[in-house]
């Protein structure tokens, strides 16, 4: 089944929107606004993170679009992410958690990611979460930015293997070799970064195609994703740009189409382990929460 409403059945059971808005770089009051707007306009998925400093937004534009829609919450599928500085044992996850529920204004969330696998505590920091978990406040856990040599060791000590990989994933990024062990062991890949951070946009391949089928650029980057199975969260905080970036079930690329897309890959990843402080074998890491230019409390 196409459509905003099409799920994809984790590896526990838990059925997961495979399209949704994320609200990466954007400040509470934004947050908000889209959130609100996609609910309002079919979207069931929404992806946040502690990191991004707007899930007192987030959780305040579920509530507006859940008022305004008529929608209930178990009609939506809410993500967040554990933070890299507050990552460790038991009691330092659960107390970060427990505080992500407060700032979002729910009890429960559907899926919770590890959101970059520090090596000091990755795998400590997933044992908790596997026991929050089975305390019942989350439907699904799973990771983000795992390569496949830090996904095996996690797989080597987890009781519960991750529902999901959330990976930089777009034309020029196809992370063949990590989608491929992935799904071997039945854990899907989710995208971000979709569009490439909008270099894809500007593709000649990409901007021939949406010529042919009459379509915006974000849309045939879009549609090729989902036929390509891959989970997509895209961003955008204008309404009309939300609405039409959703726009993508009543065409089909080809298959050959799907292939021109295929073969633009480079291995290009915007964000990797290297860029950050916190990556080195002492597990030292940038302590800090991006907030942007709005912190007003909801």
């Amino acid at each position: 089944m196409d459509g905003l409403h099409s799920t994809i059945t984790l590896n526990n059971g838990v059925k997961m929107p495979r399209f949704g808005l994320g609200v990466w770089k954007t400040d509470n009051h934004t947050s908000r606004d889209s959130v609100a707007t996609a609910i309002q306009n079919g979207y069931l998925g929404i992806d946040t993170a502690r990191q991004y400093g707007n899930e007192q937004g987030t959780g305040a534009g579920i509530k507006l679009g859940l008022e305004q829609s008529g929608l209930k919450r178990s009609d939506l599928f809410v993500t967040t992410k554990l933070y890299n500085g507050e990552q460790g044992n038991y009691d330092q996850v659960s107390r970060a958690f427990e505080n992500q529920l407060k700032d979002l204004g729910l009890d429960y969330v559907d899926l919770y990611l590890m959101h970059w696998p520090v090596d000091k505590t990755y795998l400590e920091s997933y044992h908790a979460m596997e026991r929050l978990y089975h305390e019942g406040k989350i439907r699904a856990i799973g990771v983000s930015n795992f390569d496949n040599d830090r996904m095996r060791k996690l797989l080597d000590e987890a009781e519960i293997i991750p529902a999901v990989n959330q990976m930089e994933f777009n034309p020029t990024n196809q992370e063949h070799g990590i989608l491929e062990f992935d799904r071997s062991h039945k854990i899907e890949m989710t995208a971000w970064s979709p569009l490439g951070g909008g270099a894809s946009l500007t593709d000649p391949v990409i901007e021939a195609l949406a010529k042919k089928y009459g379509r915006s650029t974000a849309q045939i980057i879009l549609r090729w994703e989902w036929q390509r199975n891959i989970i997509t969260v895209v961003k955008s905080t204008h309404g009309k740009r939300i609405i039409q970036n959703s726009q993508i079930f009543d065409f089909s690329l080809s298959a050959e189409d799907v292939q021109q897309i295929d073969k633009l890959d480079q291995g290009k990843r915007a964000l990797w382990y290297d860029d950050f402080q916190w990556h080195n074998s002492k597990g030292a890491f940038a302590n800090s929460i991006d907030q942007w230019s709005d912190t007003k409390k909801y």
